[in-house]
Order: C-alpha cells, then structure tokens, then sequence
C-alpha cells in the first residue's frame, strides 16, 4: 500500500559512499542520549528490547527497492539493517508490519504473525519458515494490508506520555502513513523523548528519522504541548499513537 507523498524522482547512477554518508552506531542502542536522559527499561523478550538490538548499516544512505538511490537523502538519521524486497511493496505500513513479524518469528512466536486486509481476511504465517516463504508470505502481506487495515487490529494509547518503544503513529488512509516508536528514553523530570523509524514511498530501506525542528535534539523527538508530530516528510496528531 502507498504512503501519502509525492512520488519520489529515481536517480540513475548511484555514488559511492563518503565520509560524510558513514554512520558510525552499530544499533539502535548506540543512538546518543541527550545529556540527563536514561533509556527506560524493557522486559526481556519483549518487542522494545527486541528493536533496540536491530543494527544499523554503516552508509546511512537510504535506497529504494530497485537499487537506486531516494532522491530525498534529508530525512534521515540511519538505515535499519533489515530487507526491504526487491518489489515496490514494502512501504510504510509495511515496514512496521516487517518489523512485528520479524520480532515474532525471532522469538518463535509464528503462531502470533497474522495480519488483517481492510475486509477482515486474516493473513496467518503457514508452512516452513525458509527465506523464500518468509518474504512470499511478507509481500503478500504488503499486497492486501495497509495503514487503513492495521489501524483496525491495534489499540488508543492514551495519554500520548504512555508512550513505549513499539507503539505506532498511524494515520490510517488510502493512502495514510505509519511510523514506529523505536526507543524511548526519560530524564528524573521524568520528561520522555522517542527515536521514529519509517519506510516511505517508493518502497525504501527503513530508517531512522531525524527531528526536523529541533537539529540540537535530533534524531530524538520530545513530548511538548503541541498536538502535532512533525517528522521530515509528514505529520502527525498525538491522537495517532496506538500499539499492538
């Protein structure tokens, strides 16, 4: 399913990577704090601990399915070092749904990788877990579910300061846009920030978002008075957050 945007122009030749383009975090837990703020803690097992440990690529470049690179390079902080296909399916919803089902299947939880279309149809994982099945079963995934789909099979999370890594911002649509609460952190204030990651359209690697207003806090997003989240290449109201 697409997420709302412009499409995005291709490049047809790919640079290779600078200085400038390397990232230097091995993981999501590398990412700096701010000085003053702790990570909160997760359960062993869960979905939070579990996205922490996702590495990162060295080249924070951001490429889109078919090798080329994304004309807009601004919007993020680093890469995921997870697959996104070789079709033009694994958008925004889709990510976050790669990401939930990639943390089940880590856990050998198959029996809980099941997701909705917008009619209701269940897609349940079945069958061997090969890479070749994995990613049949992903795309059609990808096919038949979207933001409008997903936004059904979770949960309001309210207040937005309940906020926890895994939980998504959702506006769901055809087309909407999801992001994924990748971390969180708080400060004795007990004041929390959060770290965004996002696929886009077209089909592109996941990635972490930088915070477009505030250079000095980025990628970490604060939780301030405004009802809105402005990420680089969308908005969101706190009426949005929501978990699995």
């Amino acid at each position: 399913m697409q997420c709302e945007g412009q499409q995005q122009q291709e490049q047809l030749k790919v640079p290779a990577a600078t200085d400038t383009n390397k990232n230097p975090f091995p993981q999501i837990s590398a990412i700096p704090l701010p000085e003053g703020y702790a990570r909160i803690s997760q359960p062993q097992g869960s979905f939070g601990e579990w996205l922490r440990q996702l590495a990162l690529k060295t080249d924070r470049r951001v490429f889109l399915y078919n090798g080329k690179l994304k004309a807009n390079q601004d919007a993020q902080f680093a890469v995921i070092d997870i697959s996104v296909g070789d079709q033009n399916l694994q958008q925004c919803a889709d990510a976050a749904m790669r990401l939930r089902a990639e943390y089940l299947a880590a856990n050998n939880r198959f029996s809980e990788i099941n997701f909705n279309d917008n009619e209701g149809k269940s897609y349940p994982f079945t069958g061997a877990f090969t890479k070749n099945n994995w990613q049949k079963y992903l795309n059609l995934v990808f096919s038949y579910c979207g933001s409008a789909s997903l936004n059904k099979q979770l949960k309001p999370v309210i207040p937005f300061t309940q906020i926890q890594p895994g939980h998504l911002l959702i506006n769901p649509g055809f087309p909407g846009h999801v992001v994924t609460v990748m971390d969180v952190a708080q400060n004795k204030n007990g004041d929390k920030i959060y770290l965004l990651s996002q696929s886009y359209m077209p089909a592109q690697d996941v990635h972490i978002l930088k915070n477009p207003i505030s250079e000095a806090l980025s990628p970490w997003y604060e939780i301030t008075e405004s009802e809105q989240i402005i990420t680089p290449e969308y908005r969101f109201f706190k009426s949005a957050l929501k978990r699995w």
